[in-house]
């Protein structure tokens, strides 16, 4: 990889942590209200598998969707604007947080029920098989979403019907506040839980960028060209409770230290310094870089307006034209 190109994933991971630093304090000063789950510590799933997928590629993911939102490319101002509730965001400010959708860059939404992505996500991979273009369908999901009925569905149907999807579970080791070891038989071997619909499966650091993107590459061609779903168990943490009015203390002690320890964007960081593939001062600009972009987004959403009243009625049904 270019030196432009190892910046560019650093950047994109630094923008997913401090864009959700930043809602955090918006939050904290009430300007985003409801529900909000941010994505920090995962930050090397999304941009590792962002970095391999074609502009056709459909995805779909859970309600912790800023990371996998703006690893895509969506738009920070956009997106700051729809947890403002603004009328300039995604969703026209009535989708919040959890509902992140665009359909020009193939992101088919963030959603709120555990699992709810999957059917969906598999109805996109079978329209893509009958498009004939080569595009394949990632479907991110976590790790609380192993005991629903729409994993066990989606992953048959996609494994009789040879279906180009990519199912990526990212074990960050809760489901809300209930340990995966205590509510998945198989929670140390989440990746074999395709062994039943003879699915092959991938147990990757989700900490360590660059072998996400490995696996993906690997897999990719795989799935394009055929041979059915891959499904991949990321380990990874997320650095804050399951939202923010989650304080977490649930969590051992010795355990957070562990994890915050192992943060993808130090690991990262460092790798490439002490590589020399960059330099401190080339990753401290994409740092300022990416403050002044985050910034910039609170003044966008600041200053966009509310939805109008009458707007709770659009989009309920798909237009007429």
């Amino acid at each position: 990889m270019s030196k432009t190109e190892l910046i560019g994933l650093y950047r994109d991971m630094a923008l997913i942590r401090e864009f959700e630093n930043e809602t955090y304090r918006q939050y904290m000063q009430k300007q985003i209200k409801g529900f909000l789950h941010v994505y920090s510590g995962e930050e090397a799933i999304a941009v590792g598998i962002m970095s391999v997928l074609k502009e056709h590629d459909y995805i779909t993911t859970h309600y912790r969707d800023h990371g996998h939102a703006l690893a895509r490319g969506l738009d920070p101002k956009r997106i700051m604007a729809e947890l403002f509730g603004k009328a300039t965001g995604y969703s026209k400010g009535k989708g919040g947080s959890m509902h992140l959708f665009d359909s020009s860059r193939r992101f088919m939404g963030g959603y709120a029920i555990v699992a709810g992505q999957m059917p969906i996500a598999t109805g996109l991979a079978l329209a893509a098989q009958h498009e004939k273009k080569n595009a394949l369908v990632v479907c991110f999901f976590g790790d609380g979403a192993m005991q629903e009925g729409e994993f066990h569905e989606s992953m048959n149907l996609a494994a009789i019907w040879k279906l180009p999807i990519v199912f990526i579970c990212e074990n960050n080791l809760y489901g809300m506040g209930a340990a995966v070891d205590s509510t998945y038989a198989l929670h140390d071997e989440i990746y074999k839980a395709g062994d039943a619909y003879k699915i092959p499966g991938y147990k990757i650091d989700g900490m360590d960028l660059f072998e996400v993107r490995n696996v993906m590459q690997k897999i990719d061609s795989h799935v394009r060209d055929g041979n059915g779903p891959v499904l991949i168990e990321a380990q990874t943490y997320r650095f804050r409770g399951h939202s923010i009015s989650d304080p977490a203390a649930y969590r051992p002690k010795e355990e957070v230290e562990y994890w915050l320890g192992r943060d993808p964007i130090v690991l990262v960081r460092n790798y490439l310094i002490e590589q020399g593939l960059v330099t401190e001062e080339e990753l401290q600009e994409a740092d300022e870089s990416v403050e002044q972009e985050v910034t910039e987004a609170v003044g966008f959403a600041q200053e966009s307006p509310f939805p109008e009243a009458e707007a709770l009625y659009d989009d309920v049904y798909a237009d007429e034209e």
